[in-house]
């Protein structure tokens, strides 16, 4: 038994089915005696205490953790870890679990992280850079195809287009760069080589010398089945991922993880925190599509259904540099675990809200973690895009998934899409 008076009040940042599968988990910790959600959402509010604060509102943030004495505060969207919240909570001795600001660019900035990639000697497609519009729209003439258009900045998860055709380029070029639809995430566009093969996310925590891979995971970012349509936030996702032999995951650790670290140590980027490759291994072996900063969504929350350990001990062994000796204690279910997002109707475009949610008090096998939900009266609402990440444990995948299909059938709410082939194995890419 953890002694009262020793346990943590832990602050978790964000409003996602990231943020509830994390505060699910923590909730299930005995070092924890509090957890307060910033500004969570109406899943979350049934484990923590939500607080009307903005993940981007990072001065306010620290002052709040401050005032209520946080021991630990965990960080759950990119945002405030680009505008550096970690430094400024560090500046006032207030424990924080994410990376730097400076360290924070790897995803903050995918031209830098593309340069990282290239001085580390990390396998990446081939890439041209380009902050004005005239310049891309000429290489996009010249160039072969198909051609990945990235915009530079955070742009949720949909700032990066396939595009097949020179007229499909151009017009995605004109439309980051001139028409701004991401705002200033665009002024600045990375274009990339496509490359195929087979995707999958590796996350792996560091506290800068130690790296310790979760388990194997890979998410779906297309809204259609098939993986046909626009990129979204992920439709869902499944653990483990039989996309790769452990050989090939191991090289994924050596010769990407290993040197990502050791350049951004060498150039005063000291990186802990959640480090989150995108992969894709192709047939000449595993190269890096993008890295992200912070626990994936939606893949933690089959990641966090399937971890046995305490995730606090991780968490502040990442922050202590002390993450060697806790690696021996990580724990995970042998099962597998599946999560089938569900969206409004029109997402990752213009979608309605409001729409009553029926069916969460009949699920038996599962856990739904709440995305855009709004508590009412009588039960949730839809208040976002992704609404709900439908979770199940399943003694294989074609278990879980099967569990999972069946469960969220008993969901419903005006609008509902989600795909029907999450967690087949065979899927193309």
């Amino acid at each position: 038994m953890v002694p009262e008076e020793q346990k943590m009040k832990l602050l978790v940042i964000g409003s996602g089915g990231r943020e509830h599968a994390l505060v699910w988990k923590l909730a299930q910790s005995p070092l924890v005696k509090e957890i307060y959600a910033a500004p969570g959402n109406a899943g979350i509010s049934t484990l923590a205490t939500c607080v009307d604060i903005m993940p981007e509102n990072i001065e306010g943030l620290a002052k709040y953790a401050e005032r209520e004495k946080i021991d630990l505060t965990v960080v759950g969207p990119e945002v405030p870890l680009c505008k550096g919240i970690v430094d400024l909570f560090e500046e006032r001795s207030l424990r924080i679990f994410g990376p730097n600001r400076a360290a924070a660019e790897l995803e903050g900035s995918k031209a830098f992280c593309k340069e990282v990639l290239r001085r580390a000697g990390i396998p990446t497609p081939n890439f041209r850079v380009f902050d004005q519009a005239e310049p891309a729209f000429n290489y996009a003439q010249t160039t072969k195809y198909p051609l990945v258009v990235k915009a530079d900045g955070l742009a949720g998860g949909k700032g990066a287009v396939i595009c097949h055709t020179k007229e499909e380029a151009l017009e995605t070029i004109d439309q980051m760069m001139k028409q701004k639809v991401f705002g200033a995430a665009g002024e600045k566009v990375v274009l990339e080589e496509f490359v195929s093969g087979v995707e999958s996310s590796v996350m792996a925590l560091t506290d800068g010398k130690t790296i310790l891979q979760l388990e194997t995971v890979q998410d779906y970012k297309r809204i259609y089945d098939g993986n046909r349509g626009p990129n979204t936030g992920g439709m869902g996702a499944y653990s483990p991922a039989p996309v790769a032999s452990d050989r090939e995951y191991d090289r994924v650790i050596r010769e990407i993880l290993v040197p990502m670290v050791h350049t951004l140590n060498s150039e005063h980027r000291r990186f802990k925190g959640l480090l989150y490759a995108g992969i894709m291994f192709t047939k000449s072996g595993p190269k890096v599509l993008e890295f992200n900063v912070r626990f994936g969504d939606p893949e933690t929350q089959p990641i966090m259904m399937r971890l046995k350990s305490d995730l606090v001990p991780l968490l502040t062994a990442t922050i202590d540099g002390t993450l060697e000796e806790a690696a021996e204690n990580m724990e995970w279910d042998e099962r597998a675990a599946s999560c089938v997002v569900l969206t409004s109707g029109g997402y990752p475009g213009k979608y309605e809200s409001g729409y009553e949610i029926s069916g969460l008090d009949t699920l038996d096998q599962a856990i739904a973690f709440h995305a855009g939900t709004e508590k009412k009266e009588d039960g949730f609402v839809t208040s976002g895009g992704r609404v709900l990440g439908v979770t199940c444990l399943g003694k294989d995948l074609s278990d879980a998934r099967t569990q999972t299909y069946k469960e969220l059938e008993k969901v419903s709410f005006r609008g509902m899409h989600f795909r029907k082939d999450i967690g087949e194995r065979s899927h193309p890419k």
